[in-house]
């Protein structure tokens, strides 16, 4: 599906864009729930594997939602907590990246952050 070059830059992407800027997790992945990419900044564990499966299922229903008020699709989901928030985003047609983070890194940077690795992601698979 990938490969080796552009697998290579999809990391490099996300550790520069994403983990450079705070951000705790960062996944990448299919729509399957399959972990394309995954990066930490090493403070917490996360078992990535079930969070995306998870993450996964939880894009799906909300797929199913968008089309049941009429919208084709919810690009974005967001989900605050009292330590961590989840930010969700559609990359291709069949990816998402999802990018968790605490208090001390605000929705603003975030979304800045991640559509400027979104951006270098869509380069490097066109």
């Amino acid at each position: 599906m990938y490969d080796t070059e552009q697998l290579n830059a999809i990391d490099n992407a996300i550790l520069e864009h994403l983990i450079g800027a705070g951000i705790d997790h960062v996944i990448f992945m299919d729509l399957s729930g399959n972990a394309i990419a995954k990066h930490s900044n090493g403070k917490t564990d996360l078992d990535a594997t079930s969070f995306a499966a998870l993450a996964a299922g939880n894009f799906a229903a909300v797929d199913a939602m968008a089309r049941l008020v009429g919208e084709s699709e919810f690009s974005l989901l967001f989900h605050k907590g009292e330590k961590l928030s989840i930010h969700f985003s559609k990359v291709t047609e069949d990816t998402l990246l999802i990018s968790m983070f605490g208090k001390n890194i605000s929705l603003g940077l975030v979304r800045l952050k991640v559509a400027e690795t979104i951006e270098e992601i869509n380069r490097v698979l066109s």
